[in-house]
């Protein structure tokens, strides 16, 4: 503030020369009339000062005109001096500062300023009529309806394609499950004897899937997809030999690999979201049945009985497809709250009957089951998303889903119940570049029908 201090100083000496100058102007001026209009007191007299007087009105005239032009000096140095004060007070933020205080220009003082800073090479009569422009200057930019980009963790992606890019995303997916099954068929004598069969097995499942993925965006908030699995399963049997006195376990194997079910999905963003409210995503996907349905392979026995004790209702060659056409809207919405983003699926998927179905069995030919309706499947999906830097993000969620139960030939399939599906999501991301992201995602069952763990890792690439 001491620089300020100056300039109040040298504004009060400028200002007290200016009006010192402009009295004596006055003064002068004052003198000179009375000096002519004196009345000549003789004609002689008149007649021998003439020169004199002509010559001190000459040198009046003079120094009347250097006093002007320091005037005009002085009146252009304030001007100058003006101009340095307000380009100070802009610079230490002044002005602003009294109008956050005051709410208004006026809390400013009488030297505050709206106007842009004045340029010292202006002339004072420019600097004075300068205006602040009638209306924005310039163009704002674009406002980004983009929703956020979060670590996925679910199947369906909260962010789309822009308009005219393509995503390559190749993954692969690993599954493992164990399930105990306990099975008793017959009548008890008394509580500790048991009259039947006691069937005990463990079942372990492992599956590979490799996929590759292509997103296209038509438009910045519709993008299409296509999805193309190759599947990879084994399903482990452990069982004891039932109704005989063996101590050894009998292990029963089975795979399959090919093709699995194409997907295709559109997704359309139906607002824009911002800070204060969330973006939605409304989706269909249709599920074909180009893989080997479960209807397909062959079984060497449609239940274990006592007539057959080798049998063990076990398909010989896993599918690598459900064996129905799929139909399931759903919506995904994201809320962003700083600094992390919340996001979750709501989505029903609808399992379209088969009519005219037939089963394989071993050494018994096909067996007539008619109609079969698979259960109906509602999802519902929850998590939060954390960026940790520029490149890296986390995020963690939970996914529920609950099936219903199948019907063959109008009737209930004995053995089907319904199923609540529940697993704890973990995922991160690491963005490479603009093009290239690697994902990472890691499911823990929750419930005894999930699958005990199941890992995903995929790479999009934008072209």
């Amino acid at each position: 503030m001491n620089k300020q201090e100056g300039l109040f100083e040298r504004e009060r000496t400028v200002r007290a020369a200016a009006y010192a100058a402009a009295c004596a102007c006055c003064m002068l001026g004052g003198g000179v009339a009375v000096a002519q209009d004196a009345p000549a007191a003789s004609s002689t007299t008149a007649e021998a000062s003439s020169p004199a007087i002509r010559q001190r009105l000459t040198e009046q005239g003079v120094r009347i005109e250097t006093m002007r032009a320091q005037i005009d000096a002085l009146q252009h140095q304030l001007a100058q001096q003006e101009a340095d004060y307000k380009a100070l007070r802009h610079a230490v933020g002044m002005d602003e500062l009294a109008r956050t205080r005051g709410g208004n220009i006026a809390a400013g003082g009488s030297m505050a300023t709206a106007l842009p800073m004045p340029s010292a090479e202006l002339a004072p009569d420019q600097q004075t009529t300068a205006a602040a422009p009638s209306g924005p200057v310039g163009q704002a930019p674009p406002q980004n309806s983009r929703p956020p980009e979060v670590a996925p963790i679910f199947q369906q992606p909260g962010v789309l394609t822009p308009r005219h890019k393509l995503v390559i995303e190749p993954a692969y997916q690993f599954g493992y499950s164990t399930a105990d099954r306990v099975a008793l068929v017959g009548y008890t004598i008394i509580p500790a004897i048991l009259i039947g069969l006691i069937d005990v097995r463990q079942v372990r499942d492992t599956t590979q899937t490799a996929i590759l993925t292509a997103r296209y965006g038509l438009t910045n908030r519709l993008e299409l997809e296509v999805r193309v699995p190759y599947v990879d399963t084994r399903n482990d049997t452990v069982s004891r030999a039932v109704l005989t006195g063996s101590a050894e376990d009998n292990v029963f194997s089975s795979s399959g690999r090919g093709l699995g079910d194409i997907e295709a999905t559109a997704r359309y963003q139906i607002n824009n979201g911002g800070a204060d409210s969330a973006y939605y995503i409304g989706w269909f996907r249709f599920k074909s049945r180009t893989g080997t349905d479960p209807f397909e392979v062959t079984t060497d026995c449609v239940t274990r009985c006592v007539q057959n004790l080798t049998g063990t209702g076990l398909p010989l060659r896993q599918p690598t497809g459900t064996g129905f056409y799929t139909l399931q809207p759903g919506v995904t919405w994201l809320f962003p709250s700083d600094p992390v983003v919340f996001f979750g699926n709501l989505s029903y998927l609808y399992n379209v009957e088969r009519h005219d179905v037939y089963e394989h069995i071993l050494l018994a030919g096909t067996q007539y089951l008619g109609t079969v309706k698979m259960g109906n499947e509602a999802d519902m999906s929850i998590g939060m998303g954390m960026a940790l830097n520029d490149k890296a993000s986390l995020s963690i969620g939970y996914d529920q889903t609950f099936i219903g139960t199948t019907y063959e030939s109008g009737q209930k399939l004995p053995g089907s119940t319904k199923v609540w599906l529940g697993s704890l999501l973990i995922g991160g991301s690491y963005r490479f570049n603009e093009k290239r992201t690697l994902n990472f995602t890691l499911g823990v069952g929750v419930t005894r029908d999930t699958p005990d763990a199941t890992v995903t890792v995929r790479m999009p690439m934008t072209y």
